[in-house]
């Protein structure tokens, strides 16, 4: 730092005072510019060994030699720039923050000239003192001091800076070590900061680099975590730290490839990205393409050959991630024109094994491209009419042979039977149906097969009529059914008693089941067959009978289902049988009605408590919760539910507040939408609804209730058909009052009674002129608003300028007379 730069703060400081002791010591006095001419004096001052140059040139000689004395004048400068010294009077002195010199070798002029104290030749060879520490001086007082933006020490000025320059400073790193927050320093400010192009890491410096230089440095990977973090750095972006060469497989356009981060393939450590593995360490699905077809990625490509010409992907339909050996062929190109035996001969590719059907058509007819089994053979492929004993013989598997119960056809006289479609014709899905007399004809020899329960037919019954039976079953039976056997109904009649025969013994009885009627069987039953009845209920006499038969116990004749009403459990309820109900036929129970054709007194509760017997039930919601019976204390009609009479109870009455714990819309009638807006939760309805015949009636307004609501929220249009006064058109204007589109009704109408608002106190809301807050905006003469304010033109008094009523300098609150806001005068 240069000796001008030291001084110069002091010097300023010093400044007007000195001017002020020379136009002192010179005479001049305040107002008047006057000075001793000393070139007009013929004295050569010179010659006192003091010459009179720059400033004590201008002054008048008795500043220096008082009472007249010439001789023994002091020459030195601080006999009169000394605080204190006979001669120093007004004269500019040596302020007390002036920098400590060494007076046995520095006198004032050593620095300072009689130009001017400014600009002093400072040296700090000689100017100073032994011992003193650069912090004496340069402490932002005396002179320049440590800037804000110096580097964090306690170290003394000159063991870094010298006093030629400040700049180029050299501080001693040697004590640094990894405590030292290197960034302190380092900034990019105070000193020299992390480069842009710097791996992104938070660790000290010290971690890598060393005090001597930043190079070369100590990194090895251990300074910061980076496990799942190498992109970070390794971007391409942060040299020497290398990204991603040109060639690396294009991992981020595969689809479903979880790769976190470089580590995910490269796991041989950091000193070297080889071995990088991928598929021992990425699971991938297809997409082998992306790397493979081409060989820039320095990976097994597509070979060269025939086979792979027209390959533009796919590679995993034939090859897997394990290892291009053992691919699988691509099937899915193949169709009915290929020859499937080419390959599949038995040597180039599995065959066909011995134990398969004997058959010469295409593999492709039968079995896909992904695999043998299952396959598609349906019997088209080949003729089979008339051969199917070719295959189904039981030495082709799954083609099932003839099983071991097959009716022995064979021993059959005249039997003509080609093969087995003569009789199993319902196609190849199932052999059954197989229809053997509907296909062939045979006379007699019925005892070959149906003498035994062996082949599962329709057997000789073992009872008395067929005990001592060998054979010639066709003398009473024949090839159209068993039943009717040699009895010929057909001239039987409704004079025919059926029940003669069909008495169990000698024919099938009625079963126990059959509904307990003695008519003929006749009447229902035809000669044919039992079934299908001719029941129709004209048979027997049915009013009043129903449950006779439809009990249950005789079906097809339907009981009472388990959900049906307990009508049995109710008190004075006439029900004589099922029709006292379903009155609608005999074709179907429904409709059945019950409160149409039964009277019942109370009992609700039976039946409609509950959901079990398909009625309309009690409801899940808070008012039904505590009901177990007495529903006709409140539904007075069996016709409809909704015509309901509400009995509420001394616990509901008015004044209990439990009003809302029903009425909330879904429980019962709720606070329709056009209801005034309250408090949610505050305010009760029978704080103001005092009836609970109807919510209109007896209705009076509770404002306590509401009082921590804004009038406003319910004094609006909105709300007038409710009862609620709204703000007429012609209402003072609130905008014009100081924040007035914020005041409440209240904050001038107190008085809630009917009618009340027109008994208010008008709240000016410290409104003060200009703007919002124009008092004429109301008092102007000629306005129309609502109340009984004064109002004047703002010249009533022939007033120029005049803006506002509150500025006229009449009027308070910003005038002199009246009461602020009360009276004009």
């Amino acid at each position: 730092m240069t000796p001008t730069h030291l001084i110069k703060p002091l010097i300023h400081a010093a400044a007007f005072a000195l001017l002020l002791v020379l136009a002192l010591m010179l005479g001049v006095a305040p107002g008047r510019a006057e000075a001793q001419n000393a070139t007009a004096s013929k004295f050569d001052h010179f010659k006192t060994g003091f010459p009179l140059s720059g400033a004590h040139g201008t002054l008048r000689c008795e500043s220096c030699h008082t009472n007249g004395v010439f001789k023994g004048t002091p020459k030195d400068c601080q006999t009169c720039h000394t605080t204190g010294s006979r001669l120093s009077r007004s004269n500019v002195v040596m302020p007390p923050t002036h920098i400590p010199t060494n007076t046995a070798t520095q006198t004032c002029d050593s620095c300072h000239g009689t130009q001017s104290f400014t600009n002093p030749r400072f040296s700090h060879t000689t100017g100073v003192p032994p011992g003193t520490s650069c912090q004496t001086c340069h402490d932002g007082v005396r002179t320049q001091g440590k800037p804000a933006s110096h580097i964090p020490t306690r170290a003394a000025c000159d063991s870094c800076h010298t006093t030629r320059n400040w700049n180029s400073a050299k501080p001693d790193h040697v004590g640094f070590n990894t405590a030292t927050n290197c960034a302190s320093c380092h900034n990019g400010a105070t000193a020299s900061g992390k480069p842009g192009s710097h791996i992104p890491v938070t660790a000290n410096c010290i971690s890598c680099h060393n005090v001597n230089g930043w190079k070369p440095t100590s990194w090895n990977h251990t300074q910061v975590n980076v496990v799942g973090m190498c992109s970070t750095c390794h971007s391409g972006s942060f040299p020497p730290a290398d990204g991603r060469p040109g060639n690396h497989i294009p991992y981020q356009s595969l689809s479903g490839v979880a790769i976190g981060n470089c580590d995910s393939c490269h796991k041989a450590g950091y000193s070297s990205w080889n071995p990088g593995r991928f598929h021992s360490n990425v699971r991938i699905v297809g997409q082998c393409a992306s790397c493979h077809l081409s060989s820039a990625y320095g990976l097994t490509s597509k070979p060269a050959n025939a086979t792979h010409s027209t390959v533009t992907g796919g590679c995993e339909s034939c090859h897997n991630t394990s290892g291009w050996a053992g691919a699988k062929v691509d099937h899915s190109g193949f169709n009915a024109s290929t020859q499937c035996t080419t390959c599949h001969n038995g040597s180039t590719a599995t065959g066909k094994p011995g134990s398969h059907i004997p058959v010469t058509a295409n593999c492709y007819s039968c079995h896909n491209v992904t695999g043998w089994t299952p396959t598609k053979w349906n019997h088209t492929q080949v003729t089979v009419t008339g051969t199917c004993s070719t295959c189904h013989s039981g030495a082709f598997p799954p083609a099932d042979g003839r099983p071991a119960n097959h009716i022995p056809y064979q021993s059959l006289t005249g039997t003509a039977i080609s093969n087995c479609d003569s009789c199993h014709k319902g196609g190849y899905s199932a052999w059954n149906p197989g229809r053997f007399h509907s296909n062939v004809s045979i006379v007699g020899q019925c005892a070959t097969c149906h003498l035994t329960g062996a082949y599962g037919l329709t057997s000789k019954p073992a009872n008395s009529l067929h005990a001592t039976v060998t054979g010639g079953c066709e003398s009473c039976h024949n090839t159209s059914g068993w039943t009717g056997a040699r009895v010929d109904h057909s001239r039987f009649t409704a004079a025919t008693q059926c029940a003669s025969c069909h008495n169990g013994s000698a024919a099938t009885g009625k079963p126990g089941s059959h509904i307990p009627v003695t008519a003929n069987c006749y009447s229902c039953h035809n000669v044919t067959g039992w079934t299908p009845t001719k029941w129709n209920h004209t048979q027997v006499t049915v009013t009043g009978t129903c449950s006779t038969c439809h009990s249950g116990a005789y079906p097809p004749a339907d009981g009472r289902p388990s959900n049906h009403i307990p009508y049995q459990s109710l008190t004075g309820v006439a029900i004589s049988n099922c029709d006292s109900c379903h009155k609608s036929g005999y074709a179907a129970w429904n409709p059945g009605r019950f409160h149409g054709n039964v009277s019942v007194i109370g009992q609700c509760a039976n039946c409609h408590l509950t959901a079990a017997y398909g009625l309309t039930s009690k409801p899940n919601t808070a008012l039904h919760a505590g009901i177990a019976s007495n529903c006709e204390s409140c539904h007075k009609s069996t016709a409809s539910w909704t015509s309901v009479t509400y009995t509420h109870s001394a616990a509901n009455a008015v004044g209990t507040g439990t009003c809302d714990n029903c009425h909330n819309g879904s429980t019962a009638t709720g606070k329709p939408g056009s209801h005034i807006p309250i408090q949610a939760g505050g305010v009760k309805c029978d704080g103001c609804h005092k009836s609970q015949q109807a919510w209109t009636s007896s209705v009076t307004m509770n404002h306590t209730a509401v009082s921590a609501q804004a009038c406003k929220t319910c004094h609006t249009p909105t709300y007038a058909g409710s009862g609620a006064t709204a703000k007429p058109n012609n209402h003072i204007p609130e905008t014009q009052l100081l924040n007035g589109a914020t005041l409440d009704c209240k904050a001038c109408h107190t008085n809630t009674n009917a009618g009340g608002f027109g008994s208010a106190v008008m709240n000016h809301n410290n409104s003060q002129g200009g703007g919002s807050g124009w008092c004429y905006a109301c008092h102007n003469a000629g306005t129309a608003y609502l109340g009984s304010m004064e109002r004047k033109s703002l010249t009533h008094r022939q007033r120029t300028g005049v803006t506002d009523c509150s500025q006229s300098g009449c009027h308070r609150p910003l005038g002199d007379v009246g009461s602020t806001y009360r009276n004009w005068n």
